[in-house]
C-alpha cells in the first residue's frame, strides 16, 4: 500500500504544512505577549510603581507557572483527543481556545482573573503543538524529518519575533496593554479554516482501522515507560532553561534596566531573542539529521549553559553587548523547540502519539512551573535581582548534558507504526 512516505509532495501535503505554521506562529504570539505585557499590566491592577520589582516579579512568576500547567493540561488533553478523535479537529479546537481566553485577559480588573484567564489560554496553546508536529510528520516523508523540525520550531518564534516588532513600534503601557490581549483573539478564524480545508492524517486514518488504542496504558506500559519519561525529562530541561530565565524574566529585566532611558528596551530584547530563537530552531533539526539526535543535544545544553552564564553571570549594563548576547541566549535556550519536533515522534507509534508526545511535552511543563515558581522565590532571596535568580535556574542543562546519553539514537530510522 502507498503511505504518505513514498508518494509525491502534493498540494495537501503543503496545505497540512501551512496551517500548522499559522498555529504555531500565533502560539508563539500568544506565549510572546505576557512577558512584554505583564509588567504594564501588573502596575495597572496593582496601582504599584516601578519601585516594587520584587512584588511584580513574583506575580510574573505566577502567570509563567499558571500557563505552563496550563499548557501541561491542554497538552494531555488535547493530545488525548488528537489520538481518538483525529489530528484536525482536535487541532482546530485547540487554536479556538487560546485565542478566545486570549481576548477575555482584556477584561481582568485584578491580577488573579488575569492568571485565571492565562490558564484557559494555555490550554489551547500546549495541545496546538503537539498535534501539529504529528500532523505534519505523518504526511511529510521521512528524509524531510530534519528541516520540518527545524521549521517548526523557528514557526514559533516568528510568532514571538511579531511581538517584538509591535513592542518596538508600540510601547505597551499599562494604559494599553489590554488592547494587545484584545487583537490576539484574531487567530480564532484560523480554526474554522482548518476543519474546512485540511485534509485529516492518513496515517492516524490506518491506525483507527487497526482498532481502538488505550493511549494512557500503553505509554506508560513495559515498553514505551522508558522513552515517555526520557522525553518528559528532555521537554522539562529546555522549557526551564528557557520560561526559568531567557523568555521568561529577561524582557523584565531588560526593561528594569533601561528604565526611562529605553522605554522600548523589553521589545528590543524580545526582538533579538527571537531573531536567534528561529535561527537556533531551524539548525537544531538540521543539526538533528546530521550529528545525530544525542550528540545535538549534548551540544544545545553546552551551548546555552555558556551564553546564559555570560549573560547572568557578568552584564549589568542594558547596552548593545547586552542586546547582542540576548540574541545568542535566545539562540541556544529555544533551539530545543527544533530538537524536540524532531525527536518525540520518533519515539512513539502512531496510535499513541500525539499522546505521548503532548504529555512528555506538557507534563515538562508542570516540572518548569515548579522551576519557574522557584525563580519568584530566588526573586525575594536575592533581593529582586533576575540575573541572580535566573543564573542559578540554568543550572539544569548539567542535567541534560548528563541525560541524554541514556536515550535511545533514532537517526536514520523511519516513525514508528
Amino acid at each position: 500500500m502507498s503511505t504518505p512516505q513514498n508518494k509525491p509532495i502534493g498540494k495537501s501535503q503543503w496545505m497540512v504544512l501551512f496551517a500548522a505554521l499559522l498555529g504555531w506562529m500565533f502560539d508563539g504570539l500568544e506565549m510572546g505577549l505576557f512577558p512584554v505585557a505583564a509588567r504594564p499590566a501588573l502596575i495597572d491592577l496593582m496601582k504599584v510603581g516601578p519601585g516594587n520589582e520584587a512584588l511584580v516579579g513574583t506575580w510574573i512568576s505566577y502567570f509563567t507557572a499558571v500557563f505552563l500547567v496550563g499548557a501541561a493540561a491542554g497538552g494531555v488533553l488535547f493530545g488525548w483527543l488528537g489520538d481518538k478523535l483525529g489530528r484536525v479537529r482536535s487541532m482546530a479546537l485547540s487554536i479556538l481556545a487560546y485565542s478566545i481566553f486570549t481576548g477575555c485577559c482584556y477584561f481582568a480588573t485584578e491580577p488573579w482573573q488575569l492568571a485565571v484567564c492565562r490558564f484557559a489560554s494555555a490550554l489551547g496553546m500546549g495541545g496546538e503543538w503537539g498535534l501539529g508536529v504529528a500532523l505534519v510528520m505523518e504526511s511529510w516523508p521521512e528524509r524531510l524529518r530534519p528541516v520540518l523540525a527545524g521549521v517548526i520550531g523557528a514557526a514559533g518564534n516568528v510568532g514571538y519575533l511579531l511581538v517584538g516588532v509591535l513592542a518596538m513600534q508600540f510601547r505597551v503601557t499599562p494604559e494599553s496593554w489590554r488592547w494587545t490581549m484584545l487583537v490576539c483573539a484574531s487567530p480564532a478564524l484560523l480554526a474554522f479554516l482548518v476543519i474546512a480545508l485540511i485534509p485529516e492524517s492518513e496515517r492516524w486514518k490506518e491506525s483507527v482501522k487497526q482498532g481502538s488504542s488505550k493511549p494512557f496504558q500503553e505509554i506508560f506500559g513495559p515498553k514505551l515507560r522508558r522513552p515517555t519519561l526520557l522525553a518528559t525529562a528532555f521537554a522539562t530541561i529546555a522549557l526551564i532553561g528557557t520560561w526559568g530565565a531567557v523568555t521568561g524574566f529577561l524582557p523584565s529585566w531588560a526593561d528594569q534596566l533601561a528604565g526611562q532611558h529605553d522605554p522600548y528596551a523589553k521589545g528590543k530584547v524580545q526582538f533579538v531573542v527571537s531573531i536567534g530563537a528561529i535561527i537556533g530552531c531551524f539548525f537544531a533539526g538540521i543539526f538533528g539529521g546530521r550529528f545525530g539526535r544525542r550528540a545535538t543535544y549534548f551540544g544545545l545544553c553546552l551551548f546555552s549553559l555558556a551564553v546564559c552564564g555570560f549573560l547572568f553571570g557578568t552584564l549589568r549594563e542594558y547596552n548593545t553587548l547586552f542586546l547582542v548576547v540576548a540574541g545568542l541566549a535566545g539562540c541556544g535556550t529555544a533551539a530545543f523547540y527544533g530538537w524536540l519536533p524532531l525527536y518525540l515522534p520518533e519515539l512513539f507509534p502512531t496510535r499513541v502519539r500525539t499522546t505521548g508526545q503532548g504529555l512528555s511535552y506538557n507534563f515538562g511543563r508542570i516540572l518548569t512551573a515548579v522551576g519557574v515558581l522557584c525563580v519568584g522565590q530566588l526573586m525575594t532571596f536575592f533581593n529582586g535581582s533576575y540575573p541572580h535568580a535566573c543564573g542559578t535556574i540554568i543550572l539544569v542543562y548539567v542535567i541534560g548534558m548528563v541525560l541524554i546519553w541514556f536515550a535511545p539514537e533514532t537517526k536514520g530510522k523511519p516513525l514508528p507504526e
